[in-house]
């Protein structure tokens, strides 16, 4: 076992001198850390999979917009913190041109990253009801979100959604959405890390029982458009990326900049609020804020209270890379289905040498090729499988900090992973398959 790609000897020392209890549970950027000391100690690169962050050029119009914006002298002034007009403006159509819904433009809020918005929400909703003290995940999901929601001091639910989709939907969130005590819940879709892609049909169930049990929606749209099975890119024409605005309007959409426009160092988002929710009133925010209506709490509370703001000229970026795609002059979409070439060329590579991918079916199709994938090794747990792989100079996150039920696995992320990195892969795949087959 000592006859690794990597120095055996550093891995495991670098391992038992960062003193974690348990290596598969740590978080992500522990692991980041992990990894770059083998990195710099070893002279050895990794295969680097744990970071769900883009590897391709941000569009070169959206940072000359942002460098024009700074040399017009916009970072000597605070930012308007309900976003830039023409932000707004953009905002908004994008919603209408892509997503087919109607928002007030008021409704559309830039925040520092979705990471940023997430937290903004899960505080500001927690505060509507004290009769409601939970906050429901269907899983698996984001770790760092769950993280959020445990700082905050809120309870936790949460179910792993593999094994409930279709028609079993229905009477597994029921289940937990009629204990009354659940305020508001999340999903990501596409799904990170399965990226399983939820149907118009299992919105619907959400839609309707959100409803029925008063629940607002929070969509996670990190990975917007990335199914790449169906083109969503064409603006104002269908297939409309599936959200659940279609049908409630009690909810909040979280739509990143980072995937969909390579823009995740400048640390912005959207953050759209549906009319109906950005209106209402709630006799209970009084006791936290100067005003009861969600919408004026959320920006001059909550968002005023985090970061004053979202930085000026990052929004002058984004501003320009959403009229890009409003106007049909970018097609976003032509430059991030790398990733789905990517992935089925790496999928393959770990099933050729032993390897399973753990979430393989979206219903009854094959799970599309796309930013994430996950996989398993028979006979390991994925807590072991992580730590085995840093041998091998391959990094991955486990499942069991995603809320997965499948703790045999790990998941991938293809971004980071450059094409000339493949053959270097296959060959330290083989060398993990010859080691431990031996074993199995």
């Amino acid at each position: 076992m000592k006859d690794t790609p990597i120095n055996y000897e550093v891995v495991k020392r670098k391992i038992q001198e960062g003193n974690y209890p348990s290596i598969g549970n740590v978080s992500i950027r522990e692991l980041l850390k992990l990894v770059n000391q083998i990195e710099q100690e070893t002279g050895e690169k990794f295969v680097r999979m744990e970071m769900g962050i883009p590897g391709l050029p941000t569009p070169e119009f959206a940072v000359n917009a942002e460098i024009e914006s700074l040399k017009k002298g916009v970072s000597n002034t605070y930012v308007d913190i309900e976003g830039l007009p023409e932000l707004k403006k953009e905002m908004q159509r994008f919603c209408k041109l892509f997503l087919n819904i109607d928002v007030d433009k008021n409704s559309c809020i830039p925040t520092v990253g979705a990471t940023l918005g997430s937290f903004a929400s899960f505080f500001t909703l927690s505060k509507l009801d004290e009769s409601k003290d939970t906050f429901l995940f269907i899983d698996p999901g984001f770790p760092l979100q769950k993280q959020m929601i445990k700082s905050l001091g809120i309870k936790i639910d949460h179910f792993d959604i593999y094994n409930y989709r279709g028609n079993k939907l229905r009477d597994k969130l029921e289940s937990h959405l009629k204990k009354g005590n659940v305020f508001s819940l999340l999903y990501c879709n596409p799904n990170n890390p399965s990226w399983i892609c939820l149907t118009e049909e299992e919105l619907k169930v959400i839609a309707e029982l959100a409803v029925k049990y008063n629940v607002v929606v929070i969509e996670d749209s990190a990975y917007f458009g990335m199914d790449f099975r169906k083109d969503y890119s064409i603006p104002g024409k269908p297939p409309y990326q599936p959200t659940i605005a279609n049908y409630m309007d009690n909810y909040i959409l979280l739509i990143s900049g980072s995937k969909i426009f390579s823009y995740a160092g400048q640390r912005i988002s959207m953050m759209i609020i549906s009319d109906k929710l950005f209106n209402s009133k709630f006799e209970n925010l009084k006791k936290y804020y100067n005003s009861d209506i969600f919408g004026r709490v959320m920006i001059f509370g909550t968002l005023y209270n985090i970061t004053a703001g979202t930085a000026h000229s990052p929004q002058y970026g984004l501003t320009a890379l959403l009229k890009a795609v409003n106007d049909g002059t970018y097609n976003y979409r032509s430059d991030i289905m790398e990733y789905a070439g990517k992935a089925k060329i790496m999928k393959k590579l770990f099933t050729d040498n032993g390897f399973k991918i753990v979430y393989d079916k979206d219903i009854d199709k094959p799970i599309a090729d796309g930013f994430y994938f996950t996989f398993s090794y028979p006979g390991l747990t994925g807590e072991k499988l992580l730590e085995e792989l840093l041998y091998y100079g391959i990094s991955a996150i486990s499942l069991s900090i995603t809320g997965s039920e499948r703790l045999e696995g790990l998941r991938a992320c293809v971004s980071l992973v450059q094409r000339e990195q493949f053959k270097d892969l296959e060959y330290r795949l083989k060398k993990f398959n010859e080691h431990h087959s031996l074993n199995s």
